[in-house]
């Protein structure tokens, strides 16, 4: 028998470190070749690691809520077949390549074996804020209790009083199944403080949203200064870090000027609701952004400079072969702008597909990071949020961003007369040292005729 250590490999793209979200596993458990063993978060997005080799986990190196740096060992695996203690390496000493992915699910683990006596099976590693408090020091390893699939917001709390042989462990976990667990971190609920319903004290999806409910109802129901609490300091990481440090690079390096054109789309959202009608796109979302995306490809045709990307060295335009188009999504844990490859290759029908995956995919924070890398221009629906007009700021070697802003039945003149329109207004950020004002006024012009009048689209295709 032998202990591996399991070191945090680099999921791609350069990244020097990523932060522990949730282990998937507990101290004692068994573990085939490529179950989950841990959910961690980087710059770009949620990742979940599988294990290189099957055995039994012994140590949990790292705790919840830390970031480390890559090639710190994370997890200690007991394997049998061989001698003594290593790493995931080769015989040469070098580290293995480890698969990165989804992963297969949780049913993967294998049955949990019986808890020890000391240990428990009910212990929680500390949240975040424990470790943002913990002083510089290496990390400690896991209470030999922890469990898998906790919010990294917070511990959990205790369900009920301990066993008297685990008087001094950390409480149990709270009973659920895996997609509630999932709602409940991504709404920010800790199950611990969830009344339970279900069967065994298992806590269900309803709990969960009738518990977000209550809380609402209270804070409804609270002063609006009790809403305001002591200074707090709130550790920026992963994805938001990220966001914000090329939100600085792009304001810093790139000369920025934005353009607002205010239009009447009716046609378009009459359009949008005869497509919601076809039975080729049932099951498929069809909104504005849809035909918005579908414009700004076509307007990218002729005026392919917007695509473009500075290289300052060489005093060069370096024209992408096609159109890799970015949409910002806003998650949980930040702005990340996954991007739709080749959009250019792509019919109607199959846009709205790859664009129904992007953003449901980002959400739910599982976008590996070679899918937010190379997009050629971007565009971002601040309408979602009732926002009417906004000035967005570019990503980090990129051309051009456009927002488009709420679309909303506003008073228009048309044909002589004010009547109830639909309408909308679009913000275009370009970088001056690419484009100059014809060029991009020209740009966001075409972008506007193809959502006045559709039809341009087919003369244009």
């Amino acid at each position: 028998m032998a202990v591996q250590h399991f070191r945090l490999p680099d999921v791609g793209e350069g990244l020097t470190e990523a932060e522990v979200v949730a282990w998937r596993v507990a101290v004692g458990d068994e573990v085939a070749t490529n179950a989950v063993l841990v959910e961690i978060e980087t710059a770009k997005s949620l990742v979940e690691l599988p294990s290189p080799f099957a055995g039994v986990v012994r140590e949990l190196l790292v705790d919840e809520g830390r970031t480390v740096e890559v090639g710190t060992p994370i997890v200690a695996v007991e394997v049998a077949g061989a001698d003594g203690e290593g790493d995931a390496a080769g015989e040469d000493g070098e580290r293995r390549d480890v698969l990165v992915g989804y992963g297969p699910g949780k049913r993967a683990l294998r049955r949990r074996r019986p808890a020890a006596a000391a240990g428990g099976d009910g212990g929680s590693a500390p949240g975040p804020e424990a470790a943002a408090d913990a002083p510089s020091a290496p990390a400690a390893p896991a209470a030999s209790g922890a469990r898998a699939d906790l919010p990294a917001e917070a511990p959990a709390a205790p369900v009920g009083p301990p066993p008297a042989a685990a008087s001094s462990a950390a409480p149990a976990r709270p009973l659920a199944a895996p997609p509630v667990r999932k709602l409940a971190r991504e709404r920010g609920v800790d199950l611990a403080e969830v009344r339970a319903t279900g069967p065994r004290g298992t806590v269900s999806r309803a709990d969960v949203l009738g518990h977000l409910d209550a809380a609402a109802d209270v804070a409804a129901a609270a002063p609006s200064s009790g809403s305001l609490g002591q200074e707090q300091r709130v550790p920026v990481r992963g994805v938001r870090r990220a966001m914000a440090e090329a939100m600085v690079r792009s304001s810093t390096e790139a000369p920025q000027a934005t353009l607002f054109h205010t239009l009447d789309v009716t046609r378009t959202m009459k359009l949008v609701a005869r497509v919601k009608q076809d039975d080729r796109f049932a099951g498929v979302r069809v909104s504005p952004l849809l035909l918005a995306a579908r414009a700004v490809v076509l307007a990218l045709g002729r005026t392919p400079e917007m695509g473009a990307r500075w290289d300052g060295d060489a005093h060069e335009l370096v024209l992408p072969a096609g159109v890799h188009l970015g949409v910002a999504a806003a998650t949980p844990r930040g702005l990340v702008v996954p991007v739709v490859r080749d959009a250019h290759a792509l019919d109607l029908l199959d846009l709205a597909r790859a664009l129904g995956e992007l953003t449901t995919t980002a959400r739910e924070g599982r976008t590996p990071p070679e899918a937010m890398t190379s997009g050629s221009f971007t565009i971002t629906n601040i309408g979602s949020l009732g926002i009417e007009a906004g000035a967005p700021l570019l990503n980090p070697g990129q051309t051009g961003i456009l927002a488009l802003g709420s679309v909303a039945q506003r008073p228009w003149v048309h044909k002589g007369r004010v009547r109830p329109r639909w309408t909308t207004t679009l913000g275009l950020t370009v970088d001056h040292r690419v484009v100059d004002g014809a060029q991009a006024g020209g740009f966001l012009a075409d972008v506007a005729a193809v959502l006045e009048r559709p039809s341009q689209a087919v003369v244009w295709s």
